[in-house]
Protein backbone atom coordinates (compact mmCIF):
# COMPACT_ATOMS: atom_id res chain seq x y z
CA UNK A 1 0.00 0.00 0.00
CA UNK A 2 1.29 3.83 -0.59
CA UNK A 3 0.59 6.51 1.95
CA UNK A 4 -1.21 9.11 0.29
CA UNK A 5 -2.96 12.79 0.74
CA UNK A 6 -6.21 14.50 -0.90
CA UNK A 7 -4.37 17.40 -2.11
CA UNK A 8 -7.84 19.85 -1.74
CA UNK A 9 -6.00 21.11 1.43
CA UNK A 10 -3.18 22.56 -0.03
CA UNK A 11 -5.27 24.41 -2.84
CA UNK A 12 -3.53 27.54 -1.98
CA UNK A 13 -0.10 25.85 -3.04
CA UNK A 14 0.59 26.10 -6.95
CA UNK A 15 1.03 22.26 -8.60
CA UNK A 16 4.87 22.07 -8.27
CA UNK A 17 5.02 23.58 -4.59
CA UNK A 18 2.46 21.22 -3.43
CA UNK A 19 3.89 18.12 -5.16
CA UNK A 20 7.33 19.38 -3.86
CA UNK A 21 5.89 19.31 -0.16
CA UNK A 22 4.10 16.34 -0.04
CA UNK A 23 6.97 14.70 -1.27
CA UNK A 24 9.30 15.78 1.10
CA UNK A 25 6.71 13.89 4.07
CA UNK A 26 7.70 10.97 2.22
CA UNK A 27 4.46 10.39 0.81
CA UNK A 28 3.69 8.32 -2.51
CA UNK A 29 0.29 9.19 -3.36
CA UNK A 30 -1.61 12.36 -3.95
CA UNK A 31 -5.30 12.28 -4.99
CA UNK A 32 -6.49 14.94 -6.86
CA UNK A 33 -10.16 17.23 -7.10
CA UNK A 34 -10.98 17.71 -10.22
CA UNK A 35 -13.37 20.23 -9.29
CA UNK A 36 -17.32 19.84 -7.14
CA UNK A 37 -16.75 19.90 -3.66
CA UNK A 38 -12.86 19.74 -3.67
CA UNK A 39 -12.11 22.26 -6.34
CA UNK A 40 -9.78 21.41 -9.04
CA UNK A 41 -7.18 23.85 -7.54
CA UNK A 42 -3.95 21.52 -9.60
CA UNK A 43 -6.09 19.69 -11.61
CA UNK A 44 -7.95 21.61 -14.06
CA UNK A 45 -9.90 18.78 -16.24
CA UNK A 46 -10.94 20.81 -19.38
CA UNK A 47 -7.26 21.98 -20.11
CA UNK A 48 -5.87 18.71 -19.63
CA UNK A 49 -8.22 16.43 -21.69
CA UNK A 50 -7.92 19.36 -24.17
CA UNK A 51 -4.13 19.85 -24.56
CA UNK A 52 -2.10 16.65 -24.92
CA UNK A 53 1.27 18.85 -24.01
CA UNK A 54 -0.47 20.19 -20.93
CA UNK A 55 -1.36 16.24 -20.27
CA UNK A 56 1.84 14.94 -20.84
CA UNK A 57 3.50 17.91 -19.05
CA UNK A 58 1.26 17.47 -15.95
CA UNK A 59 2.15 13.70 -15.75
CA UNK A 60 5.68 14.39 -15.77
CA UNK A 61 5.80 16.69 -12.98
CA UNK A 62 3.89 13.80 -10.78
CA UNK A 63 6.33 11.86 -11.71
CA UNK A 64 9.34 13.58 -11.51
CA UNK A 65 8.60 13.99 -7.42
CA UNK A 66 8.15 9.86 -7.03
CA UNK A 67 4.39 10.16 -6.63
CA UNK A 68 1.14 8.50 -8.20
CA UNK A 69 -2.25 9.75 -8.64
CA UNK A 70 -3.93 7.24 -6.90
CA UNK A 71 -7.98 9.00 -7.54
CA UNK A 72 -9.22 11.92 -9.28
CA UNK A 73 -11.99 13.16 -7.14
CA UNK A 74 -15.08 15.06 -8.37
CA UNK A 75 -17.57 14.95 -4.92
CA UNK A 76 -20.90 16.50 -5.64
CA UNK A 77 -24.50 15.36 -6.08
CA UNK A 78 -24.73 14.51 -9.96
CA UNK A 79 -28.77 13.23 -8.42
CA UNK A 80 -29.48 16.60 -7.59
CA UNK A 81 -33.63 17.49 -7.85
CA UNK A 82 -32.36 20.73 -9.14
CA UNK A 83 -30.84 20.34 -12.88
CA UNK A 84 -28.84 23.43 -12.67
CA UNK A 85 -27.01 21.81 -9.44
CA UNK A 86 -27.11 18.26 -11.24
CA UNK A 87 -25.72 18.78 -14.50
CA UNK A 88 -22.55 20.30 -13.69
CA UNK A 89 -22.04 17.75 -11.25
CA UNK A 90 -22.69 14.53 -14.39
CA UNK A 91 -20.85 16.14 -16.77
CA UNK A 92 -17.54 16.73 -14.29
CA UNK A 93 -17.85 12.71 -13.80
CA UNK A 94 -18.13 12.35 -17.06
CA UNK A 95 -15.50 14.53 -17.84
CA UNK A 96 -12.93 13.52 -15.09
CA UNK A 97 -13.63 9.53 -15.93
CA UNK A 98 -12.08 10.11 -19.55
CA UNK A 99 -9.35 12.14 -17.64
CA UNK A 100 -8.77 8.92 -15.41
CA UNK A 101 -8.79 6.94 -18.51
CA UNK A 102 -6.47 9.05 -20.24
CA UNK A 103 -3.72 10.12 -17.03
CA UNK A 104 -3.51 5.59 -16.34
CA UNK A 105 -5.54 6.97 -13.12
CA UNK A 106 -7.71 3.51 -11.81
CA UNK A 107 -10.09 5.32 -9.75
CA UNK A 108 -12.49 8.27 -10.08
CA UNK A 109 -13.96 9.32 -6.07
CA UNK A 110 -17.32 10.92 -6.04
CA UNK A 111 -20.54 10.71 -3.80
CA UNK A 112 -23.36 8.75 -4.87
CA UNK A 113 -25.85 11.82 -5.02
CA UNK A 114 -29.24 11.99 -3.20
CA UNK A 115 -32.50 12.82 -5.37
CA UNK A 116 -35.09 14.46 -4.23
CA UNK A 117 -38.81 12.64 -3.48
CA UNK A 118 -40.18 13.29 -6.63
CA UNK A 119 -39.57 15.05 -10.16
CA UNK A 120 -41.30 18.38 -8.89
CA UNK A 121 -38.93 18.26 -6.05
CA UNK A 122 -36.26 21.09 -4.76
CA UNK A 123 -33.96 19.88 -2.44
CA UNK A 124 -32.97 16.43 -1.43
CA UNK A 125 -34.67 14.19 0.69
CA UNK A 126 -32.58 11.71 2.78
CA UNK A 127 -35.00 9.23 4.63
CA UNK A 128 -33.45 7.80 7.42
CA UNK A 129 -36.24 6.26 9.13
CA UNK A 130 -38.55 2.96 7.85
CA UNK A 131 -41.68 4.73 9.47
CA UNK A 132 -43.69 6.50 9.08
CA UNK A 133 -44.43 4.41 5.36
CA UNK A 134 -43.82 7.43 3.22
CA UNK A 135 -40.26 7.40 4.18
CA UNK A 136 -40.21 3.81 2.42
CA UNK A 137 -42.60 4.89 -0.07
CA UNK A 138 -39.54 7.91 -0.88
CA UNK A 139 -36.58 5.62 -0.56
CA UNK A 140 -38.13 3.25 -2.77
CA UNK A 141 -38.84 5.75 -6.04
CA UNK A 142 -35.36 7.38 -5.52
CA UNK A 143 -33.75 3.87 -5.73
CA UNK A 144 -35.48 2.66 -8.70
CA UNK A 145 -36.34 5.57 -10.95
CA UNK A 146 -32.85 7.61 -9.86
CA UNK A 147 -30.26 5.65 -8.22
CA UNK A 148 -29.96 2.46 -9.82
CA UNK A 149 -30.55 3.61 -13.34
CA UNK A 150 -28.10 6.34 -13.39
CA UNK A 151 -25.58 3.98 -11.73
CA UNK A 152 -25.59 1.68 -14.06
CA UNK A 153 -24.86 4.04 -16.82
CA UNK A 154 -22.03 5.46 -15.19
CA UNK A 155 -20.90 1.66 -14.53
CA UNK A 156 -20.80 0.92 -18.22
CA UNK A 157 -18.87 4.38 -18.97
CA UNK A 158 -15.94 3.46 -16.25
CA UNK A 159 -15.84 0.31 -17.40
CA UNK A 160 -15.11 1.55 -20.92
CA UNK A 161 -12.49 3.54 -20.04
CA UNK A 162 -11.05 0.87 -17.24
CA UNK A 163 -11.47 3.07 -14.47
CA UNK A 164 -13.39 2.64 -11.17
CA UNK A 165 -15.45 4.65 -9.62
CA UNK A 166 -15.19 4.83 -6.05
CA UNK A 167 -18.70 6.35 -3.90
CA UNK A 168 -17.69 7.93 -0.60
CA UNK A 169 -19.98 6.64 2.36
CA UNK A 170 -21.33 9.63 3.54
CA UNK A 171 -24.29 10.88 5.43
CA UNK A 172 -27.07 13.16 3.86
CA UNK A 173 -26.26 10.66 0.66
CA UNK A 174 -27.86 7.75 -0.44
CA UNK A 175 -25.03 5.15 -0.18
CA UNK A 176 -23.78 6.08 3.24
CA UNK A 177 -23.19 2.57 4.63
CA UNK A 178 -21.59 -0.75 3.65
CA UNK A 179 -24.94 -2.40 3.09
CA UNK A 180 -26.43 0.45 0.76
CA UNK A 181 -22.99 0.33 -1.47
CA UNK A 182 -23.37 -3.38 -1.72
CA UNK A 183 -27.15 -2.78 -3.19
CA UNK A 184 -25.69 -0.21 -5.85
CA UNK A 185 -22.93 -2.38 -6.72
CA UNK A 186 -24.95 -5.35 -7.04
CA UNK A 187 -27.78 -3.54 -9.05
CA UNK A 188 -25.43 -1.72 -11.11
CA UNK A 189 -21.79 -3.44 -11.96
CA UNK A 190 -18.33 -4.15 -10.48
CA UNK A 191 -17.31 -0.50 -11.04
CA UNK A 192 -19.07 0.62 -8.32
CA UNK A 193 -17.41 0.00 -5.33
CA UNK A 194 -16.56 1.80 -2.19
CA UNK A 195 -14.15 5.09 -1.15
CA UNK A 196 -14.02 4.23 2.12
CA UNK A 197 -13.63 6.81 4.99
CA UNK A 198 -13.29 5.17 8.68
CA UNK A 199 -14.49 8.74 10.17
CA UNK A 200 -17.92 8.30 8.49
CA UNK A 201 -18.02 4.81 9.96
CA UNK A 202 -17.80 5.62 13.14
CA UNK A 203 -20.12 8.71 13.99
CA UNK A 204 -22.72 6.50 12.48
CA UNK A 205 -22.14 3.44 15.07
CA UNK A 206 -19.96 1.38 12.37
CA UNK A 207 -16.61 -0.36 13.12
CA UNK A 208 -14.81 0.79 10.04
CA UNK A 209 -13.02 -2.98 10.97
CA UNK A 210 -15.83 -5.21 10.02
CA UNK A 211 -17.01 -2.36 7.70
CA UNK A 212 -13.75 -3.55 6.10
CA UNK A 213 -14.20 -7.12 5.92
CA UNK A 214 -17.54 -6.61 4.41
CA UNK A 215 -16.70 -4.86 1.68
CA UNK A 216 -13.55 -6.22 1.06
CA UNK A 217 -15.23 -9.58 0.78
CA UNK A 218 -17.07 -8.60 -2.62
CA UNK A 219 -14.10 -6.71 -3.38
CA UNK A 220 -15.54 -3.59 -3.34
CA UNK A 221 -13.40 -1.38 -1.78
CA UNK A 222 -11.93 1.04 -4.57
CA UNK A 223 -9.78 3.70 -2.43
CA UNK A 224 -9.73 4.08 1.16
CA UNK A 225 -9.95 7.46 2.71
CA UNK A 226 -7.50 8.17 6.35
CA UNK A 227 -9.47 10.07 8.41
CA UNK A 228 -10.77 10.30 12.50
CA UNK A 229 -13.48 10.94 14.14
CA UNK A 230 -14.18 11.48 18.30
CA UNK A 231 -17.47 10.93 19.80
CA UNK A 232 -18.95 13.23 22.99
CA UNK A 233 -20.75 11.10 24.51
CA UNK A 234 -22.73 13.80 26.62
CA UNK A 235 -23.70 15.78 23.48
CA UNK A 236 -24.37 12.41 21.52
CA UNK A 237 -27.18 11.81 24.15
CA UNK A 238 -28.46 15.01 23.77
CA UNK A 239 -28.10 15.26 19.56
CA UNK A 240 -28.27 11.98 18.21
CA UNK A 241 -26.04 10.25 15.74
CA UNK A 242 -27.88 12.30 12.63
CA UNK A 243 -26.59 15.91 14.92
CA UNK A 244 -27.55 19.24 12.74
CA UNK A 245 -25.02 21.28 14.56
CA UNK A 246 -22.94 23.37 12.72
CA UNK A 247 -19.21 21.78 12.21
CA UNK A 248 -17.96 25.02 13.61
CA UNK A 249 -19.87 24.48 16.77
CA UNK A 250 -17.52 21.54 17.91
CA UNK A 251 -17.83 22.14 21.74
CA UNK A 252 -22.07 21.34 21.04
CA UNK A 253 -21.67 18.76 18.46
CA UNK A 254 -22.05 14.73 18.86
CA UNK A 255 -18.93 14.45 17.17
CA UNK A 256 -16.16 15.66 14.86
CA UNK A 257 -13.52 14.92 12.51
CA UNK A 258 -9.83 14.26 14.45
CA UNK A 259 -6.82 14.02 12.10
CA UNK A 260 -5.21 10.01 12.50
CA UNK A 261 -4.62 9.08 16.40
CA UNK A 262 -6.66 11.70 18.10
CA UNK A 263 -9.81 10.06 17.88
CA UNK A 264 -9.05 6.78 18.26
CA UNK A 265 -5.56 5.27 19.00
CA UNK A 266 -2.36 3.46 17.16
CA UNK A 267 -3.80 0.10 17.44
CA UNK A 268 -7.29 0.79 15.95
CA UNK A 269 -5.36 2.60 12.85
CA UNK A 270 -2.92 -0.76 12.94
CA UNK A 271 -6.12 -3.01 12.77
CA UNK A 272 -7.89 -0.95 10.32
CA UNK A 273 -4.55 -0.82 7.93
CA UNK A 274 -3.75 -4.69 8.61
CA UNK A 275 -7.70 -5.60 7.78
CA UNK A 276 -7.13 -3.62 4.47
CA UNK A 277 -4.19 -5.84 3.63
CA UNK A 278 -6.04 -8.92 5.18
CA UNK A 279 -9.03 -8.58 2.51
CA UNK A 280 -6.17 -7.72 -0.70
CA UNK A 281 -6.79 -4.11 -0.84
CA UNK A 282 -3.28 -2.77 -1.88
CA UNK A 283 -4.15 0.68 -3.41
CA UNK A 284 -3.66 3.99 -1.22
CA UNK A 285 -4.21 5.15 2.11
CA UNK A 286 -5.12 8.99 1.12
CA UNK A 287 -5.03 11.37 4.17
CA UNK A 288 -8.05 13.74 4.40
CA UNK A 289 -7.35 16.67 6.94
CA UNK A 290 -10.77 18.31 8.54
CA UNK A 291 -9.63 18.43 11.82
CA UNK A 292 -11.13 22.18 13.64
CA UNK A 293 -8.45 21.98 16.35
CA UNK A 294 -5.26 21.91 13.99
CA UNK A 295 -4.02 24.38 11.23
CA UNK A 296 -3.33 21.89 7.82
CA UNK A 297 0.16 21.56 8.33
CA UNK A 298 0.08 20.57 11.71
CA UNK A 299 -3.39 17.92 11.79
CA UNK A 300 -1.19 16.68 8.61
CA UNK A 301 1.62 16.33 9.71
CA UNK A 302 0.54 14.38 12.61
CA UNK A 303 -1.39 12.02 10.14
CA UNK A 304 1.65 11.52 8.41
CA UNK A 305 3.35 10.88 11.60
CA UNK A 306 0.93 8.16 13.28
CA UNK A 307 0.31 6.61 10.07
CA UNK A 308 4.21 5.99 8.45
CA UNK A 309 4.44 3.00 11.57
CA UNK A 310 1.54 1.04 11.08
CA UNK A 311 1.22 0.94 7.20
CA UNK A 312 2.03 -2.47 5.34
CA UNK A 313 4.36 -1.93 2.71
CA UNK A 314 5.50 -5.54 1.66
CA UNK A 315 3.33 -9.00 0.91
CA UNK A 316 4.72 -11.68 3.23
CA UNK A 317 5.17 -14.00 -0.62
CA UNK A 318 5.18 -17.30 0.54
CA UNK A 319 4.47 -18.32 3.95
CA UNK A 320 8.06 -19.77 4.85
CA UNK A 321 6.73 -21.08 8.41
CA UNK A 322 3.79 -23.25 7.11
Amino acid sequence: MKLGVFTVLFADKQLDDMLRYVSSKGLEAVELGTGGFPGDAHCKVDELLNDDNALQQFKQKVDEHGLMISALSCHANALHPQNKIAQPADELLDKTIRLASKLGVSVVNTFSGCPGDHEGALYPNWPVSPWPHDFQEVLKWQWEKKLIPYWKEKNDLAEAHNVKIGLELHGGFSVHTPATMLRLREACGPAIGANLDPSHMWWQGIDPVESIKILGRENAIHHFHAKDTIIDQQNMNRNGLTDMTDYEEMHNRAWYFRTVGFGHDTKTWADIISTLRLMNYDHAVSIEHEDGLMSIDEGFTKAVENLKPVMVKESVGEMWWN
